[in-house]
C-alpha cells in the first residue's frame, strides 16, 4: 500500500512553500508520496501530515483534517507558534523522522457549540482552540446570562465571553487575563471579556460540564460566536450558545519530549536564572544553573547547560 503524507503550507509566506519542497524531496527519497489537499472519507488514506506555518496553519490543518486520526506535525514559521513542535531548521530532520515513524502522538481535546435562536433554529460548529462569544456592535454592550451545567450563574454586560479548551489557554483567553492551563489538563475555561460586573472572574470546569451563554432578549447588542477566530455563527438577540467538549479529538505528533514549562519560558522569554537562588542542580525544564557554590567545590563535576550549549529548540 503506498504511503502518503500531506503536506500543508501557508500560500502567503513564500518560506513555506520552499519548505514545503524540501519536504516533498525528503519524503520522496523515501518513497512516500506527497499531496497538498485532503478530503476526509473522499482522498485516498494518509498517514500523517506535516504542516509549514504558524498556529492559524495549524489551526487550518485540524479542520481540513477534523474527524480523522491523521498527527499533525507543526513546523513554526510564523510568530509564537504554540501548536508547532519544531522550527524551519528542523524541517529536513523532521521530514525523515516523519517517514521512519519516529514520532509519538499527542492527544488534544476540541469544543462542541450549538447555537440555538430564538426561533428555536440551530447552528453547530467546533473549535480546537476557543469560541468567542462578541458583540456583533462594537459601539454597543453584549448583554449575556452565564450558566454552568445548565444552572445559570451571573447575568452581566461585556464586550464578550471566551471559553477554551487547554490548548486554547495560551491564545485568545490567555490574552483577555485567564490562566495558562497545561495541554493534559482535561477541562474547559471560560473568561468573560471586559464585564460590567463583580463577579466576572475566569471559571475552569471538569470535561463533563457544559456552559451555556444566552444573549438576552433586551441586549444593546447582538453577538456573533468566532471559532478559533476563523469562522463564525451570528447570534441574535435571544440565542443561547452552548459549549461542551468535542466528541473529536485533535492528534498532534511530537518529536521532542520537551515539557510544557519549557516551551512558556522560551516563547514568553520568561527569566529563569534565578531559579533558587545560586544553587546548581537540575531543574524541572532540564537545564543547570551553575553558582559560586558550585565553583567552590573542587569535587563538583562539571555540568552542561543544553540551552547554553545550543541544545535542541523544538517548538510546542
Amino acid at each position: 500500500m503506498t504511503r502518503r503524507i500531506l503536506i500543508v503550507a501557508n500560500p502567503h509566506r513564500p518560506e513555506t512553500l520552499e519548505a514545503g519542497e524540501e519536504v516533498a524531496r525528503v519524503l520522496a527519497q523515501a518513497g512516500i508520496e506527497c499531496c497538498t489537499d485532503f478530503t476526509p472519507g473522499v482522498s485516498p488514506p494518509i498517514e500523517a501530515a506535516i504542516v509549514l506555518g504558524g498556529d492559524g496553519t495549524m489551526l487550518h490543518a485540524a479542520r481540513k483534517t477534523h474527524g480523522t486520526d491523521i498527527p499533525l506535525l507543526g513546523v513554526n514559521l510564523g510568530r509564537v507558534g504554540f501548536l508547532a513542535e519544531l522550527e524551519r531548521d528542523d524541517v529536513a530532520t523532521a521530514a525523515q523522522r516523519l517517514a521512519d515513524g519516529d514520532y509519538t502522538v499527542e492527544e488534544r481535546g476540541t469544543l462542541r457549540v450549538t447555537v440555538t435562536s430564538a426561533d428555536g433554529t440551530a447552528e453547530e460548529g467546533w473549535a480546537l482552540n476557543e469560541a468567542t462569544l462578541e458583540r456583533a456592535n462594537r459601539l454597543r454592550t453584549l448583554e449575556v446570562t452565564l450558566a454552568v451545567d445548565g444552572e445559570p450563574l451571573s447575568s452581566f454586560g461585556c464586550d464578550g465571553v471566551v471559553v477554551s479548551t487547554a490548548t486554547g489557554s495560551t491564545a485568545h483567553a490567555f490574552s483577555a487575563g485567564g490562566p495558562v492551563m497545561w495541554p493534559d489538563v482535561d477541562a474547559l475555561l471560560c473568561v468573560p471579556l471586559a464585564a460590567h460586573a463583580l463577579f466576572a472572574r475566569p471559571l475552569v470546569v471538569g470535561p463533563s460540564s457544559s456552559f451555556a451563554i444566552q444573549v438576552v432578549p433586551s441586549s444593546e447588542s447582538s453577538g456573533q460566536v468566532v471559532l478559533d477566530g476563523a469562522s463564525s455563527i451570528e447570534a441574535g438577540r435571544g440565542s443561547v450558545v452552548d459549549i461542551r467538549r468535542g466528541e473529536h479529538s485533535v492528534r498532534l505528533a511530537r518529536m521532542s519530549d520537551d515539557p510544557f514549562t519549557a516551551r512558556l519560558v522560551r516563547k514568553f522569554s520568561l527569566p529563569t536564572d534565578g531559579w533558587r537562588g545560586e544553587r546548581a542542580y537540575p531543574t524541572p525544564i532540564g537545564h543547570e544553573i551553575h553558582s559560586q557554590q558550585r565553583a567552590n567545590d573542587p569535587d563538583a563535576a562539571p555540568v552542561a547547560d543544553p540551552v547554553r550549549a545550543g541544545g535542541p529548540d523544538e517548538d510546542g
